[in-house]
């Protein structure tokens, strides 16, 4: 008996007890559990159009994330040539041709930008389509649960397994099962791991032990926790863990369509039999024969009869199971569909049904992304593979020499994102009468300096910058510095102060 069934039966027992008399309901009260005590769940296998999509998902979700660490892509001479790469030695993030060094996180903000309104996007066209098909717990989960299929058998013949006292292949297919798990959880640690170093040759010293401790760290935490989260937790992550659930409530409208019960053309539930008894009595019978197994192969067990639910991720099984079941009793399938309240309204009343994709929410959600897109695609393609930053000496902001002159220091990086050696000749410009030393580099007379960067490298350059001017210098004067590429001629400019008394 459920928490709510065990509810109203006590508000029947109190109706029933006379004004003044002990109320045995009162008793009862501790007795209830706050929150209902796990039941196994047990997932029934489906075929259908929807279990298809998941497959199609699954291999391909997975195939990336387990492969991709081995693609190859030519960079040049002395660059990695692993397709996607995350090296934190070089502070470097490789994607294919795309190279992103630290100071471009603001990319990151923008895919995660991306991602939070694509989020959104799908919620307000098709409820939870994420949880359904592409949330890593439900893909990893799935997986577990072929496992448990291919190793213990399906739900029938698991649960009567489970019932019955274990014998010794009871213990071998649990081991088996659970090797299997291992496995699986151990590989997806470890292809987390080649994504930050080359995996080819990591793979190599993780099989050797030479790899550094800090991976097989990161291997045993994700292997632990996937063989945790997907074998064990199941459906309680999405249940108690995972924030979603509750926070695309809120942002849901009357137009999305989410996996519903057509309880206009089901209700009410009945035997075959029975129904055509009622029909030939001109009563009104529904179509659901109550066989439960849209409740069979939900993978978090919930009742999609009931209405919407917070343990309901709209995977579409309960859709392939019911259209199964319509089609062998010969009766229309669509029993349970992606349809919206307002639609099954609409057909008790007699009126057309009608969807709308395209309205201002989705609309809106659609414009952000592609405003946010094509301005990352556009500083992308347009971003300058050479770069200079000044920092100013603090202490002191500036020396007087015994001539009476004024000098201030700075420090200036030269950054070049290509993967070629390049030289830049280094100008600063602002102040007249001028002496300015390049610490460590030959002087010229012009006041420019040939500095030359090595492939996808920073350089530093200290510059002492003298005023020999008649009268003192400013508080503050601005003063460019500037760097041009010898070869190309593109220049990079940036502007500092020069302090006096």
């Amino acid at each position: 008996m459920s928490n709510l069934d065990e509810l109203v039966r006590q508000a029947e027992v109190k109706s029933a007890v006379p004004a003044g008399a002990p109320d045995p309901a009162n008793d009862l009260v501790d007795d209830i559990p706050l929150y209902a005590a796990r039941r196994e769940v047990y997932p029934q296998s489906v075929r259908g159009f929807f279990r298809n999509i998941k497959w199609a998902v699954l291999a391909l979700t997975l195939g990336i994330y387990y492969l991709l660490p081995f693609v190859r892509w030519d960079r040049g001479p002395d660059a990695p040539s692993q397709a996607v790469l995350i090296d934190f030695p070089s502070r470097r993030f490789y994607f294919f041709f795309i190279e992103l060094w630290p100071q471009e996180i603001y990319y990151l903000t923008g895919l995660l930008i991306l991602a939070a309104i694509g989020l959104f996007l799908m919620n307000a066209l098709a409820g939870r389509v994420w949880c359904g098909y592409l949330c890593p717990q439900t893909v990893w989960t799935d997986l577990f649960f072929a496992i448990e299929r291919l190793v213990e058998g399906d739900r029938r013949e698991h649960m009567k397994r489970d019932s019955q006292k274990w014998t010794v292949e009871t213990y071998a297919r649990k081991g088996l099962k659970h090797f299997l798990w291992l496995m699986v959880a151990w590989w997806t640690g470890g292809a987390w791991v080649l994504y930050f170093s080359d995996a080819p040759t990591l793979v190599k010293d993780l099989a050797t032990g030479q790899a550094p401790f800090v991976a097989y760290l990161w291997i045993g935490i994700l292997t632990v926790s996937t063989y945790t989260l997907a074998g064990y937790m199941r459906e309680q992550v999405c249940l108690y863990m995972c924030p979603w659930p509750r926070i695309q409530a809120a942002l849901t409208d009357e137009y999305a369509l989410n996996v519903t019960y057509r309880y206009d053309r089901g209700e009410p539930r009945c035997s075959v039999k029975k129904a055509e008894q009622l029909r030939a009595a001109n009563q009104p019978a529904g179509d659901c024969v109550d066989c439960l197994q849209c409740v069979h192969v939900c993978p978090t067990g919930v009742d999609i009869r009931g209405g919407a639910n917070l343990g309901c991720i709209q995977c579409g099984l309960c859709i392939d199971a019911c259209d199964r079941v319509m089609e062998k009793l010969g009766r229309p399938v669509g029993l349970i569909a992606y349809d919206t309240d307002l639609n099954i309204q609409a057909r008790r009343e007699g009126k057309p049904m009608m969807f709308k994709l395209i309205r201002w929410r989705t609309s809106l959600y659609a414009a952000i992304i592609a405003i946010a897109g094509g301005i990352m695609i556009y500083t992308l393609a347009t971003r300058d593979s050479e770069g200079i930053s000044v920092i100013h000496d603090r202490n002191p902001m500036y020396v007087r020499l015994s001539d009476g002159a004024v000098r201030n220091a700075y420090t200036i990086r030269i950054v070049n994102k290509q993967l070629k050696s390049r030289e830049f000749i280094l100008g600063v410009d602002g102040i007249p009468s001028t002496l300015i030393d390049y610490v460590g580099l030959p002087p010229r007379a012009d006041g420019r300096q040939l500095v030359t960067v090595g492939p996808d490298q920073t350089k530093e350059v200290r510059v002492m910058v003298t005023d020999y001017g008649a009268t003192p210098p400013a508080a503050s004067t601005t003063v460019l510095f500037s760097l041009i590429d010898i070869d190309s001629g593109a220049v990079a400019q940036m502007r500092d102060h020069f302090f006096g008394p």
